[in-house]
């Protein structure tokens, strides 16, 4: 089992960020509740999630390789876990903000190591999308672990006590950090190249790459569309379906639980069914989720608060499973692409994959959140058919981009 040790941590370090990173709606809502903010205002926490991943992948990504993926991820362990305490110390909408900034910067770390390290322990195209859709669907695991870990520290007394997850947390971070200390992880820094601005300028010239260039945008309006819901749909409960602050939090693991359900069946798919069927099917079927459900939801909430599940109407169950038709669509497009780069290129690749994905999570967040104080949540989620029927085309430009380049060397 001469990786199991790299695996092993790849999944851990997720799961311990897949907490923290997707918690950013769940505290959107309690700054909302508890520090006074407003729903655009408070969509900002997002911008300090995303645009410091996007930033430190623009400029680690081609140097990372060189420094090592371990080392790397040591050091995000090492900023988020301080970026905890100051959360649970400083108990304010500023420190909000300074603990998503140490999310954001330890995540690019993170996710350039994992997206990287795929690439090396994995043989082949198949085995590529396998890993990486098991990856992702783990990912969605701890996100749904958010939705229960964080209301579990609620209480109707104390305002503050919420601000313990932090602590526990912090300890998961610990572990993680130490697990990785001490494993047996044989993978070596490389030594060679050129300095830091010739990678730079390396990452910059795939964008020139027809194919690079495509998908940079289908990933830029997938984000969007996922964290456009995810972000949102603790508040959407709230506001729309009236459902308690905990209850709200509660029912938005449905998505997160959907969403790694998707993303473990893509793995088993994606060996019997081409990805672009899949992947287009799924972006169809969304759509026609969302004309079902929304134009049923007419008003920003009722008087009664609900705060049972057996109080919960049909629809409040339905909504969250748009997560099990979108689920494929990320981890696929991204094999699809990086399984057709030369493993030396996935690293600067996988940059330009993080920061399109922040850059699309931060505006499609933005845009909702501002819709949802403009014009109410119901026609703020109807924005998100957009950038769904955008991503389709693109999808549909990938294929035939891969087909050609195929054809091209098979002549």
């Amino acid at each position: 089992m001469k990786n199991s040790s790299i695996k092993i941590a790849l999944y851990l370090n997720y799961f311990v960020f897949a907490i923290l990173l997707n918690s950013v709606g769940i505290v959107i809502s309690k700054s909302i509740n508890v520090y006074g903010v407003t729903e655009s205002s408070a969509s900002i926490l997002e911008a300090f999630k995303d645009l410091p991943i996007a930033i430190v992948s623009f400029f680690i990504a081609s140097f990372l390789p060189r420094l090592g993926y371990k080392k790397g991820m040591l050091i995000a362990l090492a900023i988020v876990f301080f970026g905890c305490l100051g959360m649970y110390y400083g108990n304010s909408f500023w420190s909000a903000k300074l603990m998503f900034l140490t999310v954001g910067v330890s995540f690019a770390l993170i996710k350039l190591s994992v997206y990287s390290l795929i690439g090396v322990i994995t043989n082949d195209s198949k085995e590529h999308s396998a890993l990486m859709s098991s990856i992702e669907g783990f990912f969605m695991v701890g996100i749904a672990s958010a939705y229960f870990l964080f209301p579990a520290f609620y209480s109707d007394t104390n305002p503050d006590a919420w601000l313990r997850v932090y602590l526990l947390l912090a300890v998961l971070i610990l572990a993680s950090f130490l697990f990785l200390a001490f494993s047996n992880i044989q993978i070596d820094a490389e030594t060679s190249g050129s300095d830091w601005k010739e990678d730079i300028k390396n990452s910059i010239s795939l964008i020139v790459i027809p194919l690079v260039l495509v998908f940079i945008c289908s990933a830029f309006f997938f984000v969007m569309i996922e964290q456009g819901v995810m972000t949102w749909l603790p508040r959407f409960n709230e506001k729309i379906f009236s459902f308690s602050e905990k209850l709200s939090v509660q029912m938005a693991s449905i998505l997160a639980i959907s969403l790694a359900i998707g993303r473990f069946i893509a793995g088993w798919l994606t060996k019997r069914i081409s990805w672009v069927k899949i992947v287009i099917g799924c972006a169809a079927l969304s759509i026609i989720l969302l004309l079902s459900v929304l134009p049923q939801l007419k008003t920003d909430g009722d008087v009664t608060t609900l705060s049972k599940l057996s109080e919960i109407p049909f629809l409040g169950f339905v909504l969250p499973l748009i997560g099990l038709l979108i689920a494929p669509i990320y981890p696929l497009l991204n094999s699809a692409v990086l399984s057709n780069l030369s493993k030396n290129l996935h690293s600067p690749m996988s940059g330009l994959i993080i920061i399109s994905s922040a850059l699309g999570g931060t505006l499609g967040s933005r845009i909702v959140g501002t819709l949802f104080e403009k014009v109410g949540g119901v026609n703020a989620f109807y924005f998100l058919i957009i950038p769904i029927i955008l991503l389709i085309i693109s999808v549909l430009i990938i294929q035939k981009l891969i087909k050609n380049k195929a054809n091209a060397v098979q002549s």
